[in-house]
């Protein structure tokens, strides 16, 4: 553990990435990485190859490697609609739309349950307020105003 907030930051990400993983491949038999992959799709779809890589901030050449094993597993389609030239649109099937659902609400309900543990009861967090704060910290360093930041020297 650290005192700087950056190395805890890391250290959470790969502790919930960690858990994630272990949960999702003893219930469901997919790893984190996987779950990720379509649980963004599910946030942006019908999503191209170049949105999608944005979103999991991979290289486009990262997401069309996998896109046809997902395809052939039966997780998502691609479909290149008249008219799209070169584009491909990925969407998630009934099979890869319930693994976002059922797992997501196992890992929301597991993650929410560690907030509230009674370990934490001297210090509580709340979650509701912690998931606000860090989409507003996502927003900002989004935003062209965090990059006019002083660096603090």
């Amino acid at each position: 553990m650290s005192d700087r907030l950056s190395f805890t930051i890391h250290e959470l990400v790969a502790e919930i990435g960690a858990y994630a993983d272990g949960v999702l491949r003893s219930r469901y038999g997919v790893g984190y990485n996987h779950f990720q992959f379509l649980a963004i799709l599910a946030d942006v779809e019908p999503s191209d190859m170049t949105r999608l890589a944005h979103c999991l901030g991979v290289t486009k050449a990262a997401v069309s490697k996998r896109v046809p094993a997902l395809v052939e597993d039966g997780w998502i389609t691609a479909d290149s609609p008249a008219g799209a030239g070169r584009s491909v649109l990925l969407s998630l099937t009934p099979k890869g739309a319930a693994l976002v659902r059922d797992a997501g609400a196992v890992l929301e309900r597991d993650f929410a349950a560690m907030l509230a543990a009674p370990a934490l009861a001297d210090d509580p967090i709340d979650a509701p307020r912690l998931n606000a704060q860090l989409n507003r910290l996502i927003a900002f360093m989004q935003s062209p105003t965090a990059a006019a930041v002083p660096v603090q020297e």
